[in-house]
């Protein structure tokens, strides 16, 4: 990575500064305000004495401030960029569910994802989850049936994410394997049964995936004219998959299908996890320009271990790590890039692969990946009374993809600031990633990499 140029360090001044004089202003204000009566930890209705039956209201907000050094031939508004600045809102979500009968439960989700300068403005939101389930057993968490638009996955506790509690600064987004083709923001139309038996978390889905043409932007229309994969514009199949987890210590709860990336050192978990994801007819490729096609089945799977645990119950400290290794199978030379909120719009060269501008790496492909993630909680107070504490951070994701020459591998380094628990916390994160030039309708490494340097402020309650 070359040197930062004197605009880069001005940009990154500024960022730190703004964190630091928030900290100030924080800790000013909470040793003023020391005396205050405890709060209200959540908006919950009690609809019955006991509480059991209830309505909850959740909001989750992520505000960013980011420096990305481009990919090469990156452009903004038809301009070359080699670097940007932008602010964006990386989600913003409402989140309605509640507990009505002894066995009935319903969850609703709205909100909008990537809003920065090069959005269309108006900010539509959109629906994220819709969905109901039944309790077969009152009071026993071993058959819950359900279904709707909803995030219900198998492949990995990373393939369903709780947003609001994940280590990072944001998810591992390759742990969808059709983000926005075939699906809605990982949502699809689907019906499902989870639960807990013993140590045993299971969950299988049955899924009735959108149509690729759907998705926005549309893929080009007609037939494929390259022998690489892509998602089949004809024909349609059901998606089946499943995840099946292990609890050798402490269950996880079961309230919510979503699964946190971390606890905060508020329970001891160690898990095995093995989940899949397959559908029929799902990619399509053609070695003679279109002449003949041959489809082939979606077939993605992932074993992993995650531990989440105290490390000093008295001390608040605690430690998370999480390994997992997948294996994508969408059919011969598949690749996709993708850049989280992408602050470039456009490339004006043709040596480098469709959608590579800005901060975009080939995110997934058909071949196998690692992921890894480790992280530790400080003592609580470590800033001082009332000023909350730190969680240090790395993430590691490399992958051999079939259209790759060498090993593709991302990682992030960052730090929480816990300002007030998880319900105000303010990330620092630094990602740096490789570039790839397209030779021959393949991906070769370039021996330079890029870096983007991200500020979060999250909401959540």
């Amino acid at each position: 990575m070359k040197k930062l140029t004197g605009y880069k360090e001005f940009h990154i001044t500024c960022l730190f500064l703004i964190v630091i004089s928030y900290q100030s202003i924080t800790i000013h204000a909470n040793a003023q305000d020391s005396t205050k009566k405890k709060e209200i930890d959540e908006l919950r209705l009690k609809l019955t004495e006991d509480g059991t039956h209830y309505l909850k209201l959740a909001i989750l907000g992520q505000l960013w401030l980011r420096f990305n050094q481009s990919n090469p031939a990156s452009t903004v508004l038809k301009q070359p960029a080699n670097e940007t600045f932008d602010i964006g809102i990386r989600r913003l979500r409402f989140q309605f569910f509640g507990q009505l009968t002894d066995h009935a439960f319903f969850y609703l989700h709205f909100g909008q994802d990537n809003f920065n300068f090069l959005s269309q403005r108006k900010f539509a939101a959109f629906i994220q989850d819709v969905l109901a389930e039944f309790k077969i057993k009152k009071s026993s968490e071993a058959l819950i049936l359900g279904g709707g638009l909803t995030i219900a996955n198998g492949l990995s506790r990373f393939t369903q994410p709780q947003l609001g509690n994940i280590m990072s600064t944001d998810i591992p987004i390759f742990a969808l394997p059709t983000f926005d083709l075939t699906d809605q923001a990982g949502r699809k139309l689907s019906f499902f049964a989870r639960g807990q038996i013993g140590h045993l978390d299971y969950r299988a889905v049955l899924s009735n995936p959108f149509p690729v043409t759907t998705s926005s932007p549309a893929p080009p229309a007609g037939n494929p004219s390259s022998p690489n994969s892509s998602f089949a514009q004809q024909g349609h199949s059901l998606q089946y998959s499943g995840l099946f987890i292990w609890n050798f210590f402490e269950r996880e709860p079961h309230v919510l299908l979503f699964m946190p990336g971390t606890y905060y050192g508020k329970k001891k978990v160690l898990n095995l996890e093995a989940g899949f994801i397959t559908q029929k007819n799902a990619t399509w490729s053609s070695p003679d320009s279109g002449h003949t096609i041959s489809y082939h089945t979606l077939n993605c799977w992932s074993v992993a271990v995650f531990y989440d645990a105290p490390l000093n119950a008295q001390k608040g400290t605690a430690l998370n790590a999480y390994l997992g290794y997948f294996n994508y199978d969408y059919g011969h030379g598949y690749i996709r890039y993708i850049g989280a909120m992408n602050p470039a719009d456009g490339l004006s060269s043709a040596n480098f692969a469709t959608g590579s501008q800005g901060n975009a790496f080939p995110m997934f492909g058909t071949g196998n990946i690692f992921y890894a993630q480790l992280g530790y909680l400080c003592r609580k107070d470590l800033l001082g009374n009332h000023a909350g504490t730190l969680m240090p951070y790395a993430t590691l994701q490399t992958a051999k993809y079939d259209r790759l020459d060498k090993q593709m591998s991302v990682f992030d380094v960052g730090i929480n600031w816990f300002v007030k628990n998880n319900t105000s916390k303010i990330s620092f994160d630094y990602q740096n990633r490789p570039i790839y030039y397209l030779q021959n309708n393949n991906l070769t490494r370039a021996s330079t990499r890029k870096g983007q340097f991200v500020i979060q402020y999250q909401f959540f309650f």
